[in-house]
Formats: C-alpha cells, structure tokens, sequence
C-alpha cells in the first residue's frame, strides 16, 4: 500500500508542469465538446487525436487520450439535457430526466448536478482502478497461453451479448467476424502471410487504427447524412453549480451508482452506457421518490451520471492488468498505448508498475479539470450545438481521412478507412453492433498467438484447454452468457425455480 502511494505521489509529480497542466486543459475542453456534438462519440474521439499523438512521449499521449475520454463520456450530457439526444451513447439514461428537467426551466441546475455526478463518479472509478488494478494483474499473472486463449473467447461473447440484447446472435456474429479479420496478413509466429488474396498490401494484416476510424468516424458521418437537423432549447441557464445539500442528499444513490459503474465498466465490452442504465435501474428501485423518475428526477440523472463516469475507471481495470478493453472508447485506449511502445497485461506489475499509477495520476488531473470546466463556460460552450451538421461533418471526414494517413502514411490505409466505414454503416443498418468487431480485431492477434503457443506445449492435444482449473471457470462464464441468452435455458431455470421454491412451501407447511 505504502509502496502504491509512493508511486502514485511520483506520477502526480511528473504531471505538476505548466506544459502538462495546458494537455490536460485542452484535451478535457476538446473532450467535452466532441462528447456534447450528437455523432461525435468518444470512441471517435479518441481514435481520432490518437493519429495527432502519434509521435508524443508515450506519458503525454496517454494523459491527452484519457482526458478526451474523460471529457467526451461527461459532454454527451449537454446533449442530451438540452437537446433530449445524447451526444454520446453513454448519456441516453441522461436524457431520460435531464430533458424534463431543462422542460421545466432548471436546463442550469440540471448541467450542474450531471457535472458533479459525472465528478464523483470519476473520483470512485479512479479510487477502485488504483485498488483492483495491482490485484487483479497479480491474479493474471497465473494465466498461461491457454487461459489467455478463453479470455479472448470470453471478451468477444460478452461484448457481443452486450451490446446487441435484442439479438446477441448478432452481437457474436459481429465479434467472431473481427476475429476473422484478424487473421489477414502475417502470422505472428512464423510470419507466414495468411488470406491476403494476392493484395500485397494486406500481407501486413488490416491496420487497427484505420479499421477503428472508419468504423467509428466515417460511419458516423454517413449516418449524420440521414439524420434530420435538430433545434436547442432556448432554456435559461442561471444557476449552474449545485448546492451541496441537493448533492449529499443522495449519497447512497452516488455511491451504489459509482460501484455499479465500476463493476459494469471492467466486464470486457460492456461499456459506460450499460453502466449508466444499470445504475439507473438501482436507483430508481431503491428511492422513495420512484414516481419522478422520468418526469425529472435529480436522484435519476445523478444515478446516470455517477454510473457512467465511473464505467471509464473500470473499464480501464481490464486494459491495464489483462490487456482487455471494458468499452469501445477503452479499446481505441488500449491500441494507442501498443503503438506508443506500451505493453499492458499481467506482466505491467512486474515490468512497469510506475505506469499503472502513472495512469491514476491521469485520471486524477482529467476527473478535476472535467469539474472546473463543466462548471464554467456553460453558456459559451453551449452555442457550440448550434454549429451545423452541414459544416461540420466535413470537417470530421476530413479528420478521418487525416487520422488514417498519419500513422504510417499509407494511401492504402484511406482506402481501409472508408471500406470500414462504409461496412460500420451497413452493420448498425442492420442492428449489428460495431464494438465487437473492432474488439475482435484487437483480441484475434492474442488469441491466435496463444492457441499456437499452447498446442505446441501440449504436443497438439487440447485436452488442458478443457481441465485446467481457470480455463474451466471462463469456459463457465462463456457458456452462461451464450446459454442465458436462449429461451429454453430460461425456461429450465425457471422451472427449477419454482421446483425449489414449491419445496421449501411444503415444508413450511
């Protein structure tokens, strides 16, 4: 512990120079105002300034990458408080009492308590990343290829049962397409050039930062292109900053909220929104004042706001200690840091554990810049919502295509660019989530390495892949996410249910 606040106190020191403080300001700021744009989504965010940081020290691009993801998941409550559309998908449980509110003239007040949800919930993310991180990289470092193989296996399933519930089957679909898009070019063992199709510039595989800014970005920018124009509520803001006591009232609420966020946040491809609605869920379960929800209640959009600020913390739990995104924004987080020469994973405790409070040190200067700035300048920012889609969705196609070239100035990789932007269109046409393929494209490179790896152990048999003791609890938890998800599963379960209960009954009686 001692040791752990050393480290931490050395990060926070690194981070005290004026030049450091300005990245942070700026990159929060920029943040804030891509998260409050409808269309502008963290994740696009995040995939776009990582090709402006490609040639910073990895501390400062990291430190910039986190503030925008920061900034960005707590601006898409603008959005959705004044325009009832979240501006990212992070914020829609937002919008369920933050529009009521700015309906009834308290749009102020109603930015003010997001603010400082969007706060606490940071502070409590950041609090449980510098607890978990150190512990669960310890756990992992018992995992062996075989373990790391299921933990692949594992974060495609739960991404894509996740972030399509009305129909996981596409969700899966979606993941195990990206794990066959990583296959394409050189093997990593031998460097044998696998599914290339005689296009030597595939031999090198598909790059992850065009696929991601195309899936993201030039996608968005096409779905902007149906989407009709929207109008901003011409709603008074007085008073901004909230009175402690219509904060500490629900004290409860923050806390349950900030766990709930955190927890949800580390589960592999969940994300912020469903920490955000789960949260939500508690909250409106456990109040005394149920009926407002959804007319306007402070104790919803603070639940919401304390859950998916808090989501970002925990999902960055995975990234560090298991090289596994929480989210889609957590993924593009996790391939800045590979291309700026860091390497997370259950090794970082032994390798690089400066890094991990490093990090923390981050999250603190992002989360305390995210408050100062979304309590001032509210009315200046706002204004920024009535820019107009038609000016400036070409500048983010114009960003996409700079994104794209920048890492490796490759004209071939513009073409990529807009392959997977046109394909993210067709996918979320056809209610297929895009977060599972980027995350399979991420996950199919360890995956690959580690099946190989652990058959030549083995001497070709996959039998330990089916008896060790850790590879058996994630073959568990894949079958229980594919499992609930299918009617008959429920049924029997239900069945066994009220066999149990009807028993307990009889010997009551």
């Amino acid at each position: 512990m001692l040791e752990g606040l050393k480290m931490l106190g050395i990060g926070i020191l690194e981070f005290l120079t004026p030049m450091t403080l300005f990245n942070v300001l700026w990159a929060t700021q920029l943040g804030i105002i891509v998260g409050m744009l409808p269309g502008l989504t963290a994740t696009m965010g995040i995939a776009l300034l990582t090709t402006l940081t490609f040639r910073m020290p990895a501390d400062n691009a990291v430190l910039i990458l986190i503030c925008m993801y920061i900034g960005s998941i707590y601006g898409g409550s603008r959005s959705a408080i004044l325009l009832n559309i979240p501006g990212t998908p992070a914020n829609a449980a937002t919008a369920v009492d933050g529009h009521p509110l700015s309906r009834q003239g308290k749009a102020g007040e109603a930015i003010g308590i997001a603010t400082t949800g969007s706060f606490l919930g940071s502070v409590i993310g950041m609090i449980m990343l510098a607890l978990f991180t150190p512990i669960i990289g310890n756990f992992a470092l018992n995992f062996q290829s075989i373990e790391f193989f299921w933990l692949a296996i594992f974060g495609v399933i739960i991404s894509g049962t996740l972030t399509a519930p009305k129909d996981p089957l596409k969700g899966w679909i979606s993941g195990f397409f990206g794990l066959a898009i990583a296959m394409i070019g050189m093997e990593g063992i031998h460097a044998h050039v696998r599914f290339n199709f005689g296009i030597f510039e595939l031999s090198g595989g598909i790059r992850l930062i065009p696929a991601m800014v195309g899936a993201f970005g030039f996608a968005e920018v096409i779905m902007m292109m149906k989407h009709q124009a929207v109008e901003i509520i011409k709603s008074d803001i007085k008073r901004v900053v909230p009175r402690p006591k219509e904060v500490f009232k629900y004290w409860k609420t923050i806390i349950r909220s900030g766990l709930i966020g955190t927890f949800i946040g580390a589960i592999p491809g969940v994300g912020e929104d469903i920490g955000a609605w789960v949260s939500y869920d508690f909250a409106r379960r456990a109040s005394k004042e149920s009926e407002k929800f959804g007319h306007g209640s402070i104790e919803g959009l603070i639940a919401s706001e304390t859950g998916n600020n808090a989501a970002v913390g925990g999902a960055i739990i995975p990234v560090l200690s298991l090289a596994i995104p929480g989210s889609a924004p957590a993924a593009v987080l996790l391939a800045a840091m590979y291309i700026h020469g860091v390497r997370p994973g259950p090794l970082i405790m032994v390798e690089n554990p400066q890094f991990v409070y490093s990090v923390v040190a981050m999250f603190l200067f992002a989360t305390l810049a995210m408050f100062i700035l979304g309590l001032s300048m509210v009315k200046t920012l706002v204004k920024v919502l009535e820019v107009p889609r038609s000016k400036l969705m070409p500048v983010v196609l114009v960003l996409c295509v700079i994104g794209a070239y920048a890492v490796e100035s490759r004209h071939f990789d513009i073409i990529i660019m807009a392959i997977f932007g046109i394909l993210g269109y067709v996918m979320q046409e056809l209610d297929y989530p895009v977060a599972p393929m980027v995350l399979g494209i991420i996950l199919g490179d360890i995956l690959d390495k580690n099946l190989r790896r652990a058959l030549v152990v083995t001497d070709g048999s996959f039998a330990p892949f089916f008896t060790r003791p850790i590879a058996i609890v994630l073959i568990f938890f894949i079958l229980l996410s594919i499992f609930s998800k299918m009617r008959w599963f429920n049924l029997f379960m239900g069945s066994i249910k009220g066999a149990i209960k009807g028993m307990f009954v009889k010997k009551k009686n």
